[in-house]
Protein backbone atom coordinates (compact mmCIF):
# COMPACT_ATOMS: atom_id res chain seq x y z
CA UNK A 1 0.00 0.00 0.00
CA UNK A 2 2.82 2.42 0.79
CA UNK A 3 4.17 2.31 -2.77
CA UNK A 4 0.92 3.85 -4.04
CA UNK A 5 0.94 6.60 -1.46
CA UNK A 6 4.60 7.32 -2.18
CA UNK A 7 3.91 7.72 -5.90
CA UNK A 8 0.89 9.97 -5.36
CA UNK A 9 2.88 13.21 -5.48
CA UNK A 10 5.53 12.18 -8.00
CA UNK A 11 5.92 14.34 -11.10
CA UNK A 12 4.04 13.16 -14.20
CA UNK A 13 5.98 11.98 -17.22
CA UNK A 14 5.22 10.39 -20.57
CA UNK A 15 3.85 6.86 -20.37
CA UNK A 16 5.51 4.11 -22.37
CA UNK A 17 3.40 1.14 -21.35
CA UNK A 18 0.03 -0.29 -22.38
CA UNK A 19 -1.99 2.52 -20.70
CA UNK A 20 -1.66 6.27 -20.95
CA UNK A 21 -3.16 6.93 -17.52
CA UNK A 22 -4.41 4.89 -14.59
CA UNK A 23 -7.39 5.93 -12.48
CA UNK A 24 -7.00 4.21 -9.14
CA UNK A 25 -9.78 3.96 -6.55
CA UNK A 26 -8.67 3.23 -3.02
CA UNK A 27 -10.90 1.50 -0.43
CA UNK A 28 -10.66 0.24 3.10
CA UNK A 29 -11.87 -3.35 3.16
CA UNK A 30 -11.79 -6.31 0.80
CA UNK A 31 -13.88 -6.69 -2.33
CA UNK A 32 -16.47 -9.44 -2.32
CA UNK A 33 -14.97 -12.05 -4.71
CA UNK A 34 -18.44 -13.37 -5.64
CA UNK A 35 -19.58 -9.99 -7.01
CA UNK A 36 -19.97 -10.55 -10.76
CA UNK A 37 -20.98 -6.97 -11.58
CA UNK A 38 -17.54 -5.38 -11.75
CA UNK A 39 -17.34 -3.31 -14.96
CA UNK A 40 -15.65 -4.83 -17.97
CA UNK A 41 -13.04 -2.08 -18.19
CA UNK A 42 -11.47 -2.84 -14.80
CA UNK A 43 -7.77 -3.34 -15.53
CA UNK A 44 -7.15 -5.11 -12.24
CA UNK A 45 -7.54 -5.10 -8.49
CA UNK A 46 -4.87 -5.09 -5.83
CA UNK A 47 -5.61 -6.20 -2.26
CA UNK A 48 -3.16 -5.73 0.57
CA UNK A 49 -3.31 -5.34 4.37
CA UNK A 50 -7.09 -5.02 4.46
CA UNK A 51 -7.22 -2.40 1.69
CA UNK A 52 -8.26 -2.66 -1.96
CA UNK A 53 -7.42 -0.77 -5.14
CA UNK A 54 -9.33 -0.85 -8.42
CA UNK A 55 -7.60 0.29 -11.61
CA UNK A 56 -9.38 1.79 -14.62
CA UNK A 57 -8.11 3.32 -17.90
CA UNK A 58 -10.56 6.25 -17.54
CA UNK A 59 -12.61 7.92 -14.77
CA UNK A 60 -15.09 5.46 -13.24
CA UNK A 61 -16.95 7.39 -10.55
CA UNK A 62 -20.34 5.95 -11.53
CA UNK A 63 -19.07 2.39 -11.36
CA UNK A 64 -17.52 3.05 -7.96
CA UNK A 65 -20.77 4.49 -6.53
CA UNK A 66 -22.62 1.39 -7.71
CA UNK A 67 -19.95 -0.83 -6.18
CA UNK A 68 -20.23 0.91 -2.80
CA UNK A 69 -24.00 0.38 -2.81
CA UNK A 70 -23.57 -3.34 -3.46
CA UNK A 71 -20.66 -3.85 -1.08
CA UNK A 72 -21.30 -1.82 2.11
CA UNK A 73 -18.23 -3.36 3.79
CA UNK A 74 -16.09 -1.09 1.59
CA UNK A 75 -15.17 2.44 2.65
CA UNK A 76 -14.04 4.79 -0.13
CA UNK A 77 -10.83 6.59 0.82
CA UNK A 78 -9.42 8.37 -2.21
CA UNK A 79 -8.89 8.43 -5.97
CA UNK A 80 -5.57 8.87 -7.76
CA UNK A 81 -4.66 9.56 -11.35
CA UNK A 82 -1.16 8.80 -12.58
CA UNK A 83 0.67 7.57 -15.64
CA UNK A 84 1.45 3.89 -16.00
CA UNK A 85 5.17 4.68 -15.57
CA UNK A 86 4.46 6.47 -12.30
CA UNK A 87 2.66 3.42 -10.95
CA UNK A 88 5.57 1.14 -11.85
CA UNK A 89 8.01 3.71 -10.52
CA UNK A 90 9.99 3.64 -13.76
CA UNK A 91 9.79 3.78 -17.53
CA UNK A 92 10.10 0.13 -18.47
CA UNK A 93 12.19 -0.58 -21.56
CA UNK A 94 14.02 -3.61 -22.91
CA UNK A 95 17.28 -4.40 -21.10
CA UNK A 96 20.04 -7.01 -21.16
CA UNK A 97 21.37 -8.90 -18.14
CA UNK A 98 23.47 -12.08 -17.94
CA UNK A 99 22.62 -13.23 -21.43
CA UNK A 100 18.91 -12.44 -21.11
CA UNK A 101 17.03 -9.79 -23.05
CA UNK A 102 13.93 -8.78 -21.10
CA UNK A 103 11.44 -7.01 -23.34
CA UNK A 104 7.99 -5.51 -22.74
CA UNK A 105 5.59 -6.73 -25.42
CA UNK A 106 4.71 -3.22 -26.57
CA UNK A 107 8.33 -2.71 -27.69
CA UNK A 108 8.29 -5.98 -29.61
CA UNK A 109 5.10 -4.92 -31.37
CA UNK A 110 6.79 -1.72 -32.44
CA UNK A 111 9.79 -3.69 -33.79
CA UNK A 112 12.23 -1.87 -31.56
CA UNK A 113 14.04 -4.96 -30.29
CA UNK A 114 16.39 -7.37 -31.99
CA UNK A 115 18.12 -10.27 -30.24
CA UNK A 116 21.29 -12.17 -31.10
CA UNK A 117 21.30 -15.93 -31.46
CA UNK A 118 23.21 -16.31 -28.18
CA UNK A 119 20.69 -14.25 -26.17
CA UNK A 120 17.68 -15.60 -24.31
CA UNK A 121 14.62 -13.42 -24.81
CA UNK A 122 11.92 -13.04 -22.18
CA UNK A 123 8.74 -11.13 -22.92
CA UNK A 124 7.54 -9.47 -19.75
CA UNK A 125 4.31 -7.55 -19.23
CA UNK A 126 4.34 -6.39 -15.59
CA UNK A 127 0.72 -5.26 -15.75
CA UNK A 128 0.08 -3.64 -12.37
CA UNK A 129 2.64 -5.74 -10.51
CA UNK A 130 6.09 -4.54 -9.47
CA UNK A 131 8.93 -6.65 -10.81
CA UNK A 132 10.27 -5.59 -14.20
CA UNK A 133 13.72 -6.98 -13.48
CA UNK A 134 15.43 -3.65 -12.96
CA UNK A 135 15.64 -3.90 -9.15
CA UNK A 136 19.19 -4.77 -8.01
CA UNK A 137 18.11 -7.99 -6.29
CA UNK A 138 16.34 -9.25 -9.41
CA UNK A 139 19.34 -8.54 -11.61
CA UNK A 140 21.56 -10.34 -9.11
CA UNK A 141 19.18 -13.30 -9.17
CA UNK A 142 19.53 -13.45 -12.97
CA UNK A 143 23.31 -13.55 -12.51
CA UNK A 144 22.92 -16.18 -9.80
CA UNK A 145 20.81 -18.31 -12.14
CA UNK A 146 23.51 -18.11 -14.78
CA UNK A 147 26.05 -19.23 -12.16
CA UNK A 148 23.82 -22.05 -10.85
CA UNK A 149 23.36 -23.41 -14.39
CA UNK A 150 27.06 -23.23 -15.29
CA UNK A 151 27.46 -27.01 -15.36
CA UNK A 152 23.98 -28.49 -15.63
CA UNK A 153 20.43 -27.14 -15.55
CA UNK A 154 18.46 -28.23 -12.48
CA UNK A 155 15.59 -30.43 -13.60
CA UNK A 156 13.04 -28.87 -11.22
CA UNK A 157 12.82 -25.34 -9.79
CA UNK A 158 10.68 -23.64 -7.17
CA UNK A 159 10.41 -19.84 -7.45
CA UNK A 160 9.01 -18.28 -4.28
CA UNK A 161 7.66 -14.73 -4.38
CA UNK A 162 7.59 -14.87 -8.17
CA UNK A 163 5.94 -11.47 -8.74
CA UNK A 164 5.72 -11.09 -12.52
CA UNK A 165 7.28 -14.54 -13.01
CA UNK A 166 10.56 -13.24 -14.43
CA UNK A 167 12.94 -15.56 -12.56
CA UNK A 168 10.86 -18.64 -13.30
CA UNK A 169 10.82 -17.68 -16.98
CA UNK A 170 14.59 -17.18 -16.92
CA UNK A 171 15.11 -20.63 -15.35
CA UNK A 172 12.91 -22.18 -18.02
CA UNK A 173 14.87 -20.44 -20.77
CA UNK A 174 18.08 -21.86 -19.26
CA UNK A 175 16.76 -25.39 -19.62
CA UNK A 176 14.85 -26.48 -16.52
CA UNK A 177 11.94 -28.72 -17.46
CA UNK A 178 9.54 -28.39 -14.51
CA UNK A 179 9.05 -25.16 -12.59
CA UNK A 180 6.57 -24.02 -9.97
CA UNK A 181 6.24 -20.27 -9.39
CA UNK A 182 4.40 -19.09 -6.26
CA UNK A 183 3.17 -15.75 -4.99
CA UNK A 184 0.86 -14.93 -2.11
CA UNK A 185 -0.77 -12.06 -4.03
CA UNK A 186 -3.55 -13.11 -6.42
CA UNK A 187 -2.88 -10.31 -8.92
CA UNK A 188 0.82 -11.23 -9.01
CA UNK A 189 -0.03 -14.90 -9.63
CA UNK A 190 -2.40 -13.94 -12.47
CA UNK A 191 0.24 -11.66 -13.97
CA UNK A 192 2.94 -14.34 -13.77
CA UNK A 193 0.58 -16.86 -15.38
CA UNK A 194 -0.10 -14.43 -18.23
CA UNK A 195 3.65 -13.98 -18.77
CA UNK A 196 4.13 -17.75 -18.88
CA UNK A 197 1.56 -17.88 -21.69
CA UNK A 198 3.13 -14.86 -23.41
CA UNK A 199 6.41 -16.80 -23.59
CA UNK A 200 4.68 -20.07 -24.55
CA UNK A 201 6.15 -21.90 -21.58
CA UNK A 202 2.93 -23.43 -20.24
CA UNK A 203 4.39 -26.93 -20.59
CA UNK A 204 7.25 -26.04 -18.25
CA UNK A 205 6.00 -23.48 -15.74
CA UNK A 206 3.03 -23.75 -13.36
CA UNK A 207 1.99 -20.67 -11.34
CA UNK A 208 0.24 -21.00 -7.97
CA UNK A 209 -1.15 -18.51 -5.50
CA UNK A 210 -0.07 -19.41 -1.98
CA UNK A 211 2.33 -18.85 0.87
CA UNK A 212 6.03 -19.54 0.48
CA UNK A 213 5.97 -21.37 3.82
CA UNK A 214 3.55 -23.91 2.37
CA UNK A 215 5.10 -24.14 -1.09
CA UNK A 216 8.59 -24.86 0.23
CA UNK A 217 7.46 -28.43 0.86
CA UNK A 218 7.08 -29.03 -2.89
CA UNK A 219 9.94 -31.12 -4.36
CA UNK A 220 12.58 -29.25 -6.38
CA UNK A 221 16.30 -29.32 -7.09
CA UNK A 222 16.70 -25.54 -6.94
CA UNK A 223 14.78 -23.05 -4.85
CA UNK A 224 14.82 -19.36 -5.80
CA UNK A 225 13.53 -17.04 -3.09
CA UNK A 226 13.65 -13.28 -3.64
CA UNK A 227 11.49 -12.45 -0.65
CA UNK A 228 11.34 -10.57 2.64
CA UNK A 229 13.68 -11.59 5.42
CA UNK A 230 10.75 -12.21 7.79
CA UNK A 231 9.59 -15.02 5.50
CA UNK A 232 13.04 -16.33 4.63
CA UNK A 233 14.21 -16.78 8.22
CA UNK A 234 11.38 -19.28 8.72
CA UNK A 235 11.87 -20.99 5.35
CA UNK A 236 15.48 -21.96 5.95
CA UNK A 237 14.52 -23.89 9.08
CA UNK A 238 11.94 -26.05 7.33
CA UNK A 239 12.37 -29.65 6.23
CA UNK A 240 11.24 -28.73 2.73
CA UNK A 241 14.03 -26.17 2.39
CA UNK A 242 16.72 -28.56 3.57
CA UNK A 243 15.56 -31.18 1.07
CA UNK A 244 16.66 -28.98 -1.85
CA UNK A 245 20.09 -29.15 -3.49
CA UNK A 246 20.67 -25.58 -4.69
CA UNK A 247 19.55 -22.24 -3.28
CA UNK A 248 19.32 -18.65 -4.57
CA UNK A 249 18.36 -16.36 -1.70
CA UNK A 250 17.80 -12.65 -2.27
CA UNK A 251 15.84 -9.59 -1.17
CA UNK A 252 18.18 -9.33 1.82
CA UNK A 253 19.78 -6.29 3.38
CA UNK A 254 23.41 -6.77 4.41
CA UNK A 255 22.62 -7.33 8.08
CA UNK A 256 19.84 -9.77 7.16
CA UNK A 257 22.12 -11.69 4.81
CA UNK A 258 24.65 -12.11 7.62
CA UNK A 259 21.96 -13.63 9.82
CA UNK A 260 20.93 -16.03 7.07
CA UNK A 261 24.55 -17.05 6.49
CA UNK A 262 24.99 -17.72 10.23
CA UNK A 263 21.84 -19.87 10.27
CA UNK A 264 22.89 -21.84 7.18
CA UNK A 265 26.22 -22.64 8.82
CA UNK A 266 24.34 -25.16 10.98
CA UNK A 267 23.47 -27.23 7.89
CA UNK A 268 25.54 -29.17 5.33
CA UNK A 269 25.48 -26.25 2.90
CA UNK A 270 28.16 -23.99 1.51
CA UNK A 271 27.82 -20.43 0.26
CA UNK A 272 29.40 -20.71 -3.19
CA UNK A 273 28.98 -17.08 -4.23
CA UNK A 274 27.54 -13.76 -3.14
CA UNK A 275 26.46 -10.59 -4.95
CA UNK A 276 26.24 -7.14 -3.38
CA UNK A 277 24.54 -4.07 -4.84
CA UNK A 278 24.48 -0.40 -3.91
CA UNK A 279 25.90 -1.11 -0.47
CA UNK A 280 22.42 -2.25 0.52
CA UNK A 281 21.35 -5.57 -1.01
CA UNK A 282 22.87 -9.05 -0.91
CA UNK A 283 22.10 -12.20 -2.90
CA UNK A 284 23.42 -15.63 -1.92
CA UNK A 285 23.96 -18.80 -3.91
CA UNK A 286 24.35 -21.93 -1.78
CA UNK A 287 24.52 -25.64 -2.54
CA UNK A 288 24.74 -28.87 -0.63
CA UNK A 289 28.07 -30.48 -0.04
Amino acid sequence: MNHLLNHKNSKPHAATGPYKDLYIYYFKGRLNPTDEKLPNDVIGKWEEDGYSFLFFPSPAGGHVKDLLRRQPQLEFIDRFQMSYDQWLGESFHSFECSGFVVTPPWETLRNHVETRADELQILLDPGLVFGTGTHPTTRDCLQALEFAYREKAPETVLDLGTGTGLLALAAARLGSKRLVAVDTNLLAAKTARANVCLNRLENQVVVLQGKAEDAIELPADLVVANIHYDVMQNLICSEGFLAKKQFILSGLLHSEANKIISALANYPLRIARQWAQDGIWRTLYAEKG
